[in-house]
């Protein structure tokens, strides 16, 4: 029995975890690689492992950096079984062809560029993507069995698995397997990415059961987040004072949660008349749409007072003056608008989609402001101008930074240093604590906070003898 270790170690992105038992070879998550692009080489290059020898892939949840592999390692030969919740199977679906659509554009980007460098080298010139919609479409006929919260699951012999609810986003798992081989049994615990307490949308976190080793995400273990309800009125007081500047505010957002957490607010705003019901918010991001009408799907992962709405018939999402803009004509038009919108906008960390268009038409305005919601990693766009960037590029174009700019942290979809510690210590004292999904330093502090277990931060490729 061992876990080897193949994305998310000593960084934020690509979770891809190993484990062999009873002759099986088994993967948690199959993440892409997100932050600058140099990561399009990591993506592309061999997963470490043959992914025809893979077995079953488990998913945890279905952010990028956990499915967006999937329709590659497909595309290699993996023919194993996928499992997971409900709701993840929905939204990886959903993630991955829009993956696979933003790679078919890049390629035929960069082919453009190509073909004008080399002239007649034509066939030189052509880049290929990543994977494509086929791939993606091809990656869901291996989703097999549904997970459901706190059911054990026989996923082979000598293999068993227990998906509990991990708070983070809809249809988000923290993975128990209870692994056995030549009569060793093991308790192995997969964090995923663990949410936090008194969200609005979601259920908490179930608490941990007892395993003899976790791995455990570290994505904010050195820090604390700020309380909901101040965030939540700053989050107010940045529209009503772009408001009042004559502005617009563009809100980068996480197509999955962080955009229907924001639409909640939102609404909750417009009833309380905290801000006026005549102010107009576009959701542009196809995807985001999307997601929202899946999420209207599965009120099992809602808290009592979200689900309670739902039965009454109203949609917590609603708002007067909400616009769902999918067509790409629509989101030019948005330039037009000189102040008074609310514009969010994927993706959250600005590497791609309609958030950097609607950057360049703002970000050079000192009557506009831009508000991050959510984590932004090194090498980012957005983790650029959250440092305080006074001029990025967009487009091949220099775009000065006047802009105001608000990072609130309390809507973060993670736990922070404390939640994931509340959350550890109710695992009770496992012998082995295996720290990944988050930056060197911020693994280090965090481990500085364990002081019952053997702590170890694995590098790619690395592997633990269970």
């Amino acid at each position: 029995m061992k876990i080897e270790f193949h994305g998310a170690d000593h960084q934020v992105t690509g979770s891809c975890h190993l484990v062999e038992c009873a002759g099986k070879r088994l993967l948690v998550d199959c993440g892409l690689y997100q932050g600058g692009r140099e990561l399009a080489e990591e993506n592309a290059a061999p997963f470490g492992f043959e992914p025809a020898n893979i077995d079953y892939l488990l998913l945890t949840h279905a952010h990028l950096d956990h499915c967006g592999r999937i329709p590659l390692l497909a595309r290699r030969g993996f023919r194993g079984e996928i499992v997971t919740t409900a709701a993840s199977r929905e939204l990886a679906r959903l993630v991955m062809l829009d993956a696979a659509h933003l790679q078919e554009e890049e390629a035929e980007y960069q082919s453009r560029k190509a073909r004008r460098a080399h002239g007649h080298h034509r066939r030189q010139a052509e880049i290929e993507p990543l994977y494509n919609l086929l791939d993606a479409l091809n990656a869901m006929e291996f989703f097999g069995r549904t997970a459901v919260y706190r059911e054990p699951l026989q996923i082979a012999p000598g293999i068993r698995a227990t998906f509990f609810d991990a708070g983070h986003i809809l249809g988000s798992a923290s993975i128990l397997l209870e692994l056995e081989e030549k009569g060793h049994r093991r308790r192995v615990l997969f964090s995923g990415d663990l949410g936090y307490g008194g969200r609005a949308l979601l259920r908490d976190p179930d608490p941990p059961p007892h395993a003899d080793v976790v791995v455990m995400e570290t994505t904010y273990g050195d820090r604390l987040h700020k309380q909901l309800a101040p965030s939540i009125e700053e989050l107010y007081a940045g529209i009503d004072d772009t408001f009042h500047r004559g502005g617009n505010v563009v809100i980068p957002t996480f197509a999955l949660e962080r955009a229907q957490e924001i639409l909640y607010f939102l609404h909750q705003a417009v009833a309380r008349k905290r801000l006026p019901a005549s102010m107009q918010v576009f959701l542009d991001s196809p995807m985001a749409i999307s997601a929202t009408r899946i999420f209207e799907h599965h009120p099992e992962c809602y808290d009592g007072e979200t689900a309670r709405l739902f039965r009454k018939g109203q949609d917590p999402f609603a708002l007067p003056g909400l616009h769902f803009t999918r067509e790409t004509a629509q989101s030019i038009a948005l330039n037009n608008i000189g102040g008074g919108a609310v514009i969010m906008a994927g993706s959250g960390m600005c590497t791609g989609g309609r958030v950097r268009h609607h950057l360049r038409h703002n970000l050079w305005r000192d009557d506009s402001s831009v508000i991050f919601v959510g984590y932004a990693a090194q090498g980012t766009l957005a983790r650029r101008i959250i440092d305080g960037a006074e001029r990025v590029r967009i487009f091949h174009e220099e775009i000065p930074v006047r802009a105001r700019i608000y990072t609130i942290g309390g809507f973060s979809a993670h736990a922070d240093r404390d939640g994931l510690l509340a959350w550890y210590r109710h695992i009770g004292g496992p012998d082995d604590c295996i720290l990944v999904h988050g930056e060197a330093e911020t693994m280090k502090h965090f481990a500085g906070h364990l002081k019952d277990t053997r702590v170890h931060m694995p590098g790619q490729g690395d592997h633990f003898e269970l």
